[in-house]
Formats: C-alpha cells, structure tokens, sequence
C-alpha cells in the first residue's frame, strides 16, 4: 500500500522514482551487514527493483533510478564483487537505470563498467570521516539535525566540492548530481523544505537528475 500510494503522489506531483533495496533484514531496517554470495546479492536486488518496477508500470510512469539502502550501500563502497552484483541486477532490469553512488566507490566504477549512468551522491544530513566516508549511524554525531546546517554543507559542497568532516578537517568531495536526506526521521521534511528553498536562494537548480546526466 505504501508503494503504491508514494508513486501515485510521486506521479502526481512530477517527482522522478527510484528504486532502494537493501538486505532482507526488517528487524535492523537494513542498517546491519549480512554476508550473501555475489548471487543472492543480485537476485535480491533484482526482486525488490522488480517490485517497484510494477507498481510504477501500473501507474504510468517508470523508474529514474537505484539507490541500494543502508549496509548494502556501504558494503558496496568497498566491495567489488557486491558492487558487481547491484550493478548487474540493475542492468538486467533495465539498461537506462542511473545508480546513485558515492564518489569513487566500488559501486559507481561497477556501474560504469557496466554501461550504466551513475549520480555521485552528497549526504546533507550525515557527518563524514575524514577519510570521506559516512560516520556510522551507531555514533550519535553521525545525523546532523539542524536545517540551517543541513543548507549550509550542501551550498559549500555544490559550490566549492568540500565538506568540513566530523574532526574539523575540510575534505574534498569533488562534483556530485544529487544530494540525500533520509526520510526515516521526524525531522526529515523540515531538512528537505530548507533544503530545496536554500538550494535555490544560493543559485543552484533543482531538477531530476535524469534530466541531465
């Protein structure tokens, strides 16, 4: 039901669909590692993109995107053999699917080697570690709350490519096409409100990413 009723809104209102699956885990809500073989891995993504898939078909519209969720994400950074499965299973479903990675990561050079588009991502409400990657949401600095904060980093990130890291050191970030604020926190909205409205006060367009990548 929610499915279906979040692409009927998301048709309505002219915002693009992606696809976000992530380990079959409900109790830990994807946010614990598993260890599947580079199979199950591909399967698993493959019935969750398919799921969506359906419901957007039944609609009218159809996907823009995949971005797997959680500890699958940040296993895939680093995981070329899991990166390889996610890429695959999105290929299989559908070549023009763009998959949403971090820089760098083994993801988004799987995705590529694979001939799919990719949108480097930037986490505006996220703290970074020095060495670029997200502070674990184990840690209570790891979610940053503030709005004005939240607006702040992704200005200086779109414009100047840097992010001040947890340790106060100011990493570079380099160009990215898309910018995450997670929905599972009661101040998800008010984050994305800020977000967009600060977005276009600093000059920065916002738009569907398959729009121009």
């Amino acid at each position: 039901m929610i499915m279906a009723q979040t692409i009927s809104l998301a048709k309505k209102h002219k915002v693009a669909v992606g696809a976000h699956p992530g380990f079959p885990d409900l109790m830990g809500f994807g946010r614990r590692e598993m260890q599947l073989t580079p199979e199950e891995a591909k399967n698993y993504v493959i019935y969750q993109i398919g799921a969506i898939q359906g419901f957007a078909k039944a609609v009218g519209t159809s996907l823009q995107h995949v971005k797997p969720h959680g500890a699958l994400y940040n296993m895939a950074a680093e995981d070329e053999r899991l990166a390889k499965a996610i890429a695959e299973a999105a290929k299989a479903l559908d070549s023009d699917l763009i998959v949403f990675a971090q820089p760098k990561s083994a993801l988004a050079k799987a995705s590529v080697k694979a001939q799919l588009r990719v949108a480097h991502e930037f986490f505006a409400d996220r703290a970074y570690d020095p060495d670029g990657s997200l502070v674990s949401r184990r840690q209570a600095t790891a979610l940053i709350k503030e709005p004005k904060k939240v607006v702040e980093r992704a200005v200086k990130a779109a414009m100047e490519g840097t992010v001040v890291a947890l340790n106060g050191e100011l990493i570079n970030i380099g160009q990215f096409h898309t910018i995450c604020v997670h929905g599972d926190t009661s101040f998800a909205l008010k984050l994305a409100q800020a977000l967009g409205k600060g977005l276009v006060k600093a000059g920065i367009k916002v738009e569907q990413v398959g729009k121009f990548l």
